[in-house]
């Protein structure tokens, strides 16, 4: 059972990190466009992908 969840974790944790690139890109260009509410809804969602990430890893 504990090697499964490890199993998981892992993969999970490769696709947070996938979709923190994703996220960080989508920040970049809002930022260059200089569209402020776009920006703040990636930083919101990287906040929340950050947290998800630390407790994978804990």
């Amino acid at each position: 059972m504990q090697t499964l969840k490890r199993t998981d974790a892992e993969e999970r944790i490769a696709v947070l990190r996938m979709e923190i690139d994703y996220e960080l890109a989508g920040l970049y260009d809002a930022m260059v466009e200089g569209n402020i509410d776009k920006s703040s809804e990636y930083k919101e969602s990287l906040e929340q992908l950050r947290l998800e990430l630390i407790r994978l890893e804990a």
